[in-house]
């Protein structure tokens, strides 16, 4: 389908040339009746080049500015800081935080009056090695540094050559979080951009083991000024839908004295 001139209008407005095979119109549609909750796959966004340029900043897994996520629902990296970047990663994050993006966003979203986050809270570099994964969960509803509402994240993966058998999918999941109904592969300039919400439930397979594969992503949220918000931290899918390896390590920190629990972990 041809893109309208809207649309041309639109993405004339951005330094950074997007790619897109579909109209504004088009994916604002596809996004407000997507299932099982308002989300986009938009494949080749972004020019190659700079993606390559950005996975080529990506810091080493020995590096001090990760932040490294160990626990029974997550294994997986983020960047500590948004003044670790370097200078491409800075220029796209520039370009995703400039108002013009913000409108573009709107215009395939219908979410009016979105804000940036400047301090990439939970956002910027995600990177998960072998056996890591994110179980199913809903995201933080509030940014921790400012009180904003979150409203969208969007993931831009960095994986050449990725492979199915690799795992890593990132699975979208029903609003009482009991079944899985889409499946994406992070391959390489592949965005997804979803909404924030409580029963918006979604979770990342586990990398597998032995294959050598790293799983690469940078992410943004974007946020609006709404009051009334009562702030959470990440709410996981009820225990009885998860692994029962996992629930019971769970049961047994919970129950156990400390220094029993250490013994029990080894």
């Amino acid at each position: 389908m041809a893109i309208t001139d809207r649309t041309a209008e639109v993405l004339s407005l951005l330094l950074c040339k997007l790619s897109l095979s579909r109209s504004l119109e088009d994916l604002l549609d596809d996004y407000k009746h997507a299932r099982p909750f308002p989300h986009l796959l938009l494949d080749n966004l972004f020019p190659g080049v700079i993606l390559d340029s950005i996975l080529d900043e990506l810091p080493p897994a020995s590096s001090e500015k990760w932040v490294n996520h160990r626990n029974e629902q997550v294994i997986k990296s983020n960047l500590r800081s948004a003044v670790d970047l370097e200078e491409h990663a800075y220029e796209l994050l520039s370009t995703l935080h400039s108002a013009a993006f913000l409108y573009f966003l709107t215009e395939i979203t219908g979410i009016k009056g979105l804000l940036p986050d400047p301090y990439l809270g939970g956002a910027g570099y995600h990177v998960i090695h072998e056996g890591g994964k994110f179980e199913v969960h809903a995201d933080r509803n509030t940014d921790y540094h400012c009180g904003l509402h979150r409203r969208l994240v969007m993931m831009v993966y960095l994986n050449k050559a990725w492979r199915p058998e690799f795992g890593g999918q990132l699975e979208l999941w029903n609003q009482d979080a009991t079944r899985c109904e889409k499946v994406i592969d992070p391959i390489f300039n592949r965005t997804v951009i979803f909404e924030i919400d409580d029963h918006n439930f979604h979770a990342v397979r586990p990398v597998a083991s032995g294959s050598g594969a790293v799983r690469k992503a940078f992410a943004a949220y974007f946020h609006t000024a709404d009051r009334g918000i009562v702030p959470h931290n990440s709410v996981y899918a009820p225990s009885i839908y998860r692994d029962n390896d996992g629930v019971i390590h769970r049961a047994a920190r919970a129950t156990l004295p400390p220094f029993i629990w250490g013994g029990y972990r080894n």
